[in-house]
């Protein structure tokens, strides 16, 4: 069978550590085309999640740098790469001077794995590969972005966030396909940058993975007890977690607690300060599990709780993919009222539960409220399946990838 068109996803991050780019692989060569990811090697344990991931699917992983490797080239490659970056960064913080060497000096190693291949469209995932991608339209070549986040407003200087945004203006209006993770920032984008809107794919996953529940309880201490999770790669300060620890002094309700993710450095000594003493026995931390055990940690709890900033604006306008694993997973969502999250409310009455962003009280009333009425509790856990079966799964936003990349080769054109 003759492939569509060959298709390269430019990731800066393994594979396991981005489930985005792996679900968009899986779509385009489910659709037949010829796909390959272009990403890097950083760490032995991502690396054998990697494999293992790889080992089902039928698209390629090219890791386009591997600082694992101890020969001395590799290693004195790696010191320069580090060594350009950090005095970029300190360029700038002394004057302003925003240039590509702060995206790194890998940079230019994806960029000359992309060159090498002669595929019909190429496809950027993160500020570094942008500024790869941007090169390659510049060149001739047939490229279109990904918006994960809106990489240009996602950190304070020295980031070089107006080079970036440069990039991002670039891809946007030249290239050939565009996809981001909500209306928001789609509409946003549109405004700032005088693009037509990226289309809307969500942060979501496969329906089908509900087969695959193991149904057990490794979390939670009392089942009788109401049970709120969160989840992140890390664990730390800067993710939400301080509303939550504000609004427990204000509940009133029986409920466990139980965050998931890697401690951050400092973070036990965070978690110590921020949590209110007589709450300290009902709050569980549990460290990170594999991607395919995830969702069936979810899913032992009662109410997810996805306490997103509206600061940043990326972080306002975009819906990560907390919110609809929570979805996915059964669970009554109490979510913090950023636009992105806002607009997944609207989409699923009766299952999120919007409190005001830095209000604990806002957000104590929204978690005492399902507590009190364990009908409601239930009937939201009910509209959640709903929600993600008809409107917030992979099967309902995989095909507007395949549309667009296929537009995309068939004109060139989005």
């Amino acid at each position: 069978m003759t492939a569509r068109g060959t298709i390269v996803l430019l990731t800066g991050s393994h594979l396991c550590n981005n489930p985005r780019t792996v679900k968009e692989a899986d779509a385009l060569s489910a659709a037949g085309f010829d796909v390959e990811v272009l990403g890097w090697i950083a760490d032995r344990e991502h690396q054998a999640e990697d494999r293992e991931m790889l080992s089902s699917r039928r698209w390629r992983f090219t890791p386009c740098v591997d600082l694992l490797q101890g020969s001395p080239p590799a290693r004195l490659r790696a010191f320069g790469s580090r060594a350009e970056r950090r005095l970029a960064f300190a360029l700038a913080g002394a004057t302003g001077w925003q240039t590509a060497a702060q995206l790194g000096g890998w940079r230019r190693e994806f960029l000359g794995a992309a060159r090498r291949r002669n595929a019909d469209l190429f496809i950027a995932h993160s500020a570094m590969t942008i500024w790869a991608a941007v090169q390659l339209l510049r060149e001739g070549r047939r490229v279109g972005v990904d918006m994960e986040d809106w990489f240009s407003n996602e950190h304070p200087a020295p980031y070089p966030s107006s080079l970036v945004a440069l990039h991002e203006a670039e891809l946007l209006r030249g290239g050939s396909h565009a996809t981001c993770t909500s209306d928001a920032m789609g509409q946003a984008l549109a405004e700032a940058y005088r693009c037509t809107p990226p289309k809307t794919v969500y942060n979501v996953f496969p329906w089908s993975e509900r087969e695959r529940l193991d149904g057990q309880l490794k979390d939670r201490r009392d089942r009788r007890c109401p049970s709120l999770h969160w989840y992140s790669q890390t664990l730390g300060a800067g993710r939400g977690l301080e509303d939550l620890f504000a609004a427990l002094p204000y509940v009133t309700g029986n409920l466990e607690i139980h965050l998931r993710g890697t401690l951050a450095s400092q973070a036990q000594a965070w978690l110590d300060r921020e949590i209110p003493a007589a709450w300290r026995d009902r709050v569980h931390v549990h460290g990170p599990v594999a991607n395919a055990a995830l969702l069936s940690r979810i899913s032992e709890h009662d109410i997810g709780f996805a306490g997103e900033m509206k600061s940043p604006p990326s972080r306002d306008l975009t819906v990560t993919n907390k919110i609809l694993q929570y979805l996915l997973a059964g669970l009554a969502a109490v979510a913090s009222d950023t636009q992105g999250q806002s607009e997944v409310a609207r989409s699923a009455p009766g299952a999120v539960f919007l409190y005001r962003s830095g209000d604990p009280r806002s957000l104590a009333a929204q978690i005492d409220a399902l507590l009190a009425a364990p009908e409601m509790l239930q009937s939201a856990k009910r509209a959640a399946l709903e929600a993600a079966r008809e409107r917030f799964c992979w099967e309902k936003s995989a095909p507007r990838l395949v549309d667009s990349v296929a537009a995309a080769l068939a004109t060139g054109s989005r």
